[in-house]
This record gives C-alpha cells, structure tokens and sequence, in this order.
C-alpha cells in the first residue's frame, strides 16, 4: 500500500533535511533554488534517500510550483513509516 506525504518544501537551504515537527507536520528543507524543477527532482531523490527506496518509486503529486506538496512513496510500507520519521523529529 502506497504511502502519501503531506509537506512543505523550503528551498535553497544549507543541507537537504527532513524535519517533524511536534504536531506531526513535515517540513523538507532543500539545498537546490526553486526554479526549472531543482527544488522538486531534488526533494524527491532526498526522499528516496530517507526511506530507502529507489527515485522511480517517489511521485510528485502535487505542487509542482507550490511550497506545500504531496508526495506518494509506493514502496514504503505504512507499518515502517512512523519508525523512519521518529528519526527526525525536532
């Protein structure tokens, strides 16, 4: 069963990192600028990183051109999901 994320992207940052805040939300900071597609193929080859998944299996669903994004991880399982983002929880 396909995963869905719900986040935003913050472009040209320092380092790429994922950060949970305490209500749960995610916040993807990105070191490309958001312009000609960086910022998003940059976003999803990070988050193949993250959950150990190959790039073709994370799809950009929505905001293209927006900060707030939805991302499906086809791959990932649902179970592991909350184990992977207790990582990176602020």
């Amino acid at each position: 069963m396909p995963v869905t994320l719900h986040l935003k992207a913050k472009p040209n940052s320092r380092q790429n990192q994922l950060v949970v805040t305490a209500d749960g939300s995610l916040s993807v900071r990105l070191k490309s600028p958001a312009q000609d597609g960086k910022a998003n193929a940059c976003l999803l080859a990070y988050l193949a990183e993250v959950f150990g998944v190959s790039k073709s299996s994370v799809e950009l669903l929505s905001g293209h051109t927006a900060p707030f994004k939805k991302v499906r991880l086809a791959t990932v399982d649902e179970a592991a999901l909350p184990a992977v983002l207790a990582q990176y929880r602020e």
